[in-house]
Parts: C-alpha cells; sequence; structure tokens
C-alpha cells in the first residue's frame, strides 16, 4: 500500500505527551494508520508526500452530539425553546417519512458540510419516526459510507407517550388535542433491542469508519426496562449509550415531579451512569448530579451554540470538568445550530464560560477546549483508541490547515488561534482513515455539484410539505409555550451553578 508522508509540518498531537502544544515533525501514514511522528523520516520510494511547511497538522474534530434528521431545516426557525421548537423540527403530527432518497441525500449533505468543516468524526443521534426500519437506517449508513466520514450512528428510541414526558401536559392539554395523539401501542424493550441486534449484525463494523450505537431518547420518554436492556446491550456491544439529559429549565421540573428526584438521581438510582454513558446537554445538574456522574465516569456532549440558540442555558463546564466528566462537543442538530461547524461551537464554548464568574483563573482554556474538539469528543464516542489525537497505531484522521491565512498572522498561540480565530477556511486538506477526503477545497469521495444539484431539485417540494406539517402542529404551540412558562418560574430548590 503506497504510504502519504506529511514533511516539515507544525503538528498539534493532542496525545498525552504533547496536548495542544505544537511541534515541527514529519508523519508517515500507511494504510488506514499513522506509522511514524518524528524528525526526518524516511518512507518508500512512490510514497506521496505533502510539503508541510507553513502547514499546521491536527486531528479531525468530533462532534460528539448531531441529528441528521435536521439536516433539511436549517435557517427555518428561531425565538424558540426547546418544546417549542420541537413541535415544528419534531411535529407530533407526522407526515409519511421521506423517501429513502432524500434522506439518502439529507445524511450525505450533513457529512458532506462535516468534512468539509474539519470534522472526521460524528455521532448521529438519527431519528427517524414512526418506527425503526432496517433499511432506512441502512440508507443513511451508506451515504457515511460514500462520504468517507467515520460515524456512530443510533436509531434513537423513545417509548413513553409525550403527555407523559412533560410535567403540566395531561392537564394542560384540551381534550380534543389529547384525541389527536393516538401513536398506537408503545415499542417494548424486547422490541427495539431486536432491532439494535439486527443492527449490530448488519451494519455495525461493516465499514471500519461506521458503527451502530445504543440511543434511548431520554429518561422521561423512555421506560426504565427499556432504558436498562439498552445499557445492557451497550455494554455488551461496548458502544455508547446516548441520551439527552436535564437541556432546560423544564427537563430540570419533570424529574422532580414524575420521580421526586433530579433525572441525574434517577438514572443512578437505576444503574444507568456508567463509562458507556454519553449525556447530551448536561445544562441544569447540580452538584450531587455531577459528584455522581464524576465517580461514574460518564461523559457529556456540550452543545453550547444550540442551547444558547434555545435559550436552554449554559452548562456548568468548568464545574462538569473538576468532577472527573469527560467533555467533547456537539452541534446538535443543524435546526438548532444552523451550521454543523464545530469550530464555530469551540469559540463559543471558548468565550460563555468566560461570563460566568469573577474567578477568571477558572474560566476555561482553549487548550482545554481544543481537546473537547479532538480527544474528548472521541472519549464520549468511545472511539479514543482509534481517533481524536495523532499517535502512533491510531487512524490517520487529521486536518492540514494553511498557516499563511488570516487566523493565524500573525502567529502567537496555536490553540488560542484554533479556538477563537480559525473558522475552518484555513483547511486545505482532510484525511479520515488514511484517505484523503478533501483536499485543495474539494470533495474527492462525491460530486458536490450533483449533490447540490438533486437537493435543489427534490427539497422545495419536501419542504413545502413540511410547511403543512408545521401549520398542522402550530394547534399545540400554546400548551407547551405555557409548559414552557410554568417550568421556568417554578422554584424547586435545585443546587443551580452559577459559574462554569
Amino acid at each position: 500500500m503506497t504510504e502519504i508522508l506529511i514533511r516539515g509540518a507544525t503538528i498539534v498531537a493532542m496525545d498525552a505527551v504533547h496536548g495542544a502544544k505544537p511541534f515541527a515533525g514529519d508523519m508517515l501514514i500507511e494504510g488506514a494508520n499513522i506509522k511514524a511522528i518524528g524528525p526526518s523520516l524516511s518512507s518508500a520510494p512512490d510514497a506521496h508526500v505533502i510539503e508541510g511547511r507553513g502547514r499546521l497538522v491536527m486531528p479531525g474534530l468530533v462532534n460528539a452530539h448531531t441529528h441528521s434528521s435536521e439536516t433539511f431545516l436549517r435557517g427555518r426557525y428561531e425565538r424558540m425553546p426547546l418544546e417549542v421548537w420541537l413541535l415544528f423540527a419534531y411535529p407530533l403530527l407526522m407526515n409519511d417519512p421521506m423517501s429513502e432518497r432524500l434522506l439518502y441525500l439529507r445524511s450525505l449533505l450533513l457529512a458532506m458540510e462535516s468534512l468539509r468543516t474539519g470534522v472526521t468524526t460524528f455521532c448521529d443521534d438519527f431519528f427517524d419516526p414512526p418506527k425503526h426500519d432496517l433499511d432506512r437506517l441502512s440508507t443513511v449508513f451508506r451515504a457515511y459510507d460514500d462520504a468517507g466520514i467515520r460515524a456512530n450512528v443510533s436509531s434513537a428510541v423513545m417509548n413513553i407517550h409525550t403527555l407523559d414526558a412533560l410535567p403540566f401536559a395531561r392537564e394542560l392539554m384540551p381534550d380534543d388535542l389529547k384525541a389527536l395523539l393516538d401513536f398506537g401501542p408503545p415499542m417494548t424493550a424486547n422490541a427495539y433491542i431486536d432491532y439494535c441486534k439486527s443492527a449490530f449484525s448488519s451494519l455495525h463494523g461493516k465499514s471500519d469508519r461506521l458503527n451502530f450505537m445504543i440511543a434511548p431518547s431520554a429518561p422521561q420518554r423512555c421506560t426504565a426496562d427499556l432504558m436498562a436492556a439498552c445499557m445492557d446491550l451497550a455494554i455488551d456491544r461496548h458502544v455508547p449509550f446516548h441520551t439527552h439529559i436535564l437541556e432546560t429549565k423544564t427537563q430540570a421540573v419533570t424529574g422532580h415531579m414524575l420521580y421526586g428526584k433530579s433525572l441525574i438521581v434517577y438514572m443512578h438510582d437505576l444503574g444507568l451512569l456508567r463509562r458507556n454513558t454519553t449525556i447530551a446537554h448536561s445544562v441544569w445538574v447540580s452538584d450531587e448530579d455531577m459528584r455522581l456522574m464524576g465517580e461514574a465516569g460518564v461523559s457529556v456532549a456540550h452543545n453550547a451554540v444550540s442551547n444558547l440558540k434555545l435559550g436552554a442555558g449554559i452548562a456548568p463546564v468548568r464545574r462538569l470538568l473538576d468532577a472527573g466528566v469527560t467533555i467533547g462537543l456537539g452541534t446538535d442538530g443543524v435546526s438548532s445550530n444552523d451550521t454543523s461547524r464545530i469550530f464555530d461551537v469551540m469559540r463559543v464554548a471558548g468565550l460563555v464560560h468566560s461570563a460566568a464568574g469573577p474567578d477568571y483563573g477558572s474560566w476555561v482554556s482553549s487548550e482545554e477546549v481544543l481537546a473537547m474538539a479532538t480527544i474528548g469528543g472521541a472519549r464520549t464516542a468511545m472511539l479514543e483508541h482509534v481517533t481524536g489525537s495523532l499517535e502512533v497505531g491510531k487512524a490517520a484522521d487529521l486536518l492540514i490547515l494553511n498557516l499563511r491565512n488570516y487566523p493565524f498572522i500573525p502567529l502567537n498561540e496555536v490553540a488560542r488561534h484554533l479556538v477563537y480565530a480559525e473558522n475552518g477556511s484555513s483547511i486545505e486538506t482532510v484525511m479520515v482513515a488514511g484517505r484523503i477526503v478533501m483536499q485543495s477545497g474539494r470533495l474527492t469521495s462525491v460530486d458536490e455539484d450533483a449533490v447540490l444539484d438533486e437537493i435543489g431539485e427534490l427539497v422545495p417540494a419536501y419542504l413545502a410539505e413540511h410547511a403543512e406539517l408545521e401549520r398542522r402542529n402550530t394547534v399545540f404551540e400554546p400548551v407547551m409555550g405555557e409548559i414552557h412558562r410554568r417550568a421556568t418560574a417554578m422554584e424547586i430548590g435545585l443546587n443551580r451553578y452559577h459559574s462554569s
């Protein structure tokens, strides 16, 4: 197999030895993996040589939490809290599922944008109601395989009725609207686990880059037996148990009203805080919650941009780190964020936590943010042995950036440039598993123009159908708005943070 030699580059390895500190050297890649890192490396006569002078080589970014289901809803919503926004992005009243061709294009578009902006791995919490369909899940896997990205892909599940997963919903929802919400019999734990086992058999690991992960939506949306069965399977298959917890004040109220305790304590009491547990959001956590999370070794996907757009709040990242929780960065879906750029999330995460309090010595540093975007994200995906840092034997998932570009001129501290100045515009080359998937500003794995042309032809009709769906679901907006207002106004004695 042909070797690739990157010669004389500035390297930010994000490994245990160097962290975010740059050093000069070469990198030799053989097949999918890094073969050597060091000065003046020799290579085979037919090696492909990339001149690294004036270039920065760093690990590919990891998007620890996203939803491909939202990819066609970019730029569609604003000024909506989560409980209202869900009505339109994930409607209670649904149309028939989109065609498999649109599903493929939607997934491919997310992968294309991610690769272009430096994301080489993402965790797609794929949601495709009204049922779990292995053929449709296979379509998503095929899109990611064609794009050349590394991905953990779920088929998110919930089996508790919406009205029973939200505080005040049963009392506030008029009977005529309740009658519209007949979703049929809920999925049983056995049925979902059988489906997941089929996904593991047919899709998981068929490409070295693509895995299936377990994704019960949230503890208030899934029965305890379903959550427990999901964790058992996640442990057995060594994959993440990927879920949403305490994103909004409404969810903080939910735990106390439904279970008499926070949702984190509820998870702990069920034995569901484990190394496999990856929690998206973790905004409204108490000191006790964070202690339990740290002791269990759980991970958090910090969605700084999405949490701000939906008015959810700011996760207490400093205190989570101090408690021993692993932090990765997620964009969330592009409907609640409007891009899949982790560079954007890095900048916001680097800035927003500086507003948390006067103790500036505890503000989150650029090195910490960069670690969240790389090796931290890999740990949340349980892929730290594969990606997230540049080390011999690990996958050659990397970015090559041009340092002769505005975000780096003049060059001072590299990590600070990457977090506060770079937006992806300096990326010249993206490599996943040793394969160059973007070079000189063009994706090599797909015909971008053809894909964008087809999306332009097919998606307008889909969005017109979705607009009608939005109109049908507006009848629920007053109730969801009132749930949000009541929950926000409640004082439930949470030991809430006021610093990160």
